[in-house]
């Protein structure tokens, strides 16, 4: 059984999905989850992906919820409500773990990466890739939840090589 990662970049229109390579080197976009003004509504899709990962023979052990901090690095109003949905996602984690038809096994990490200007990123990248600026909407979400998977894949590498 492989071991990946999953990053998301919550949004009110939709939430960005980003997946990991099973060597946790590379963020990839795998779509978005639409939600109708409240990504709360996202959790029965983020579980579903996390049990379609666990029947493809992919265990997600970690997953990197991007994290709204104001410019000076404070904690606001969006940043709090990042942190409210992922401690409710890995209580609803915890209640599929326990259910006994569930496929969902074991409980990922959840962090929280700062994405301050990864929406920036995001659509200087996909600028740069030739992606017509029309078509930035539907795909800048999952790009930004590269952007914070990437970041997240990133630090584990370095905290690991200083050991």
């Amino acid at each position: 059984m492989s071991q990946i990662w999953l990053g998301l970049d919550l949004g009110n229109a939709r939430v960005g999905v980003a997946i990991s390579n099973p060597e946790r080197s590379f963020a990839y976009p795998a779509g978005n989850i639409k939600v109708q003004g409240d990504y709360f509504q996202a959790f029965d899709d983020v579980l579903n992906l996390i049990e379609d990962q666990q029947l493809e023979h992919n265990t997600v052990t970690c997953i990197a919820i991007g994290l709204p901090l104001q410019m000076d690095g404070s904690v606001g109003a969006s940043a709090k409500k990042a942190q409210r949905w992922g401690r409710s996602l890995a209580k609803r984690l915890e209640a599929e773990i326990a259910d006994p038809v569930s496929q969902i096994s074991s409980m990922p990490d959840i962090i929280f990466i700062d994405e301050r200007l990864t929406t920036v990123d995001a659509h200087r990248r996909l600028f740069d890739a030739n992606v017509n600026s029309k078509a930035h909407r539907a795909v800048v979400d999952q790009q930004s939840a590269v952007e914070i998977l990437q970041a997240a894949l990133d630090r584990a590498h370095r905290t690991t090589e200083e050991f």
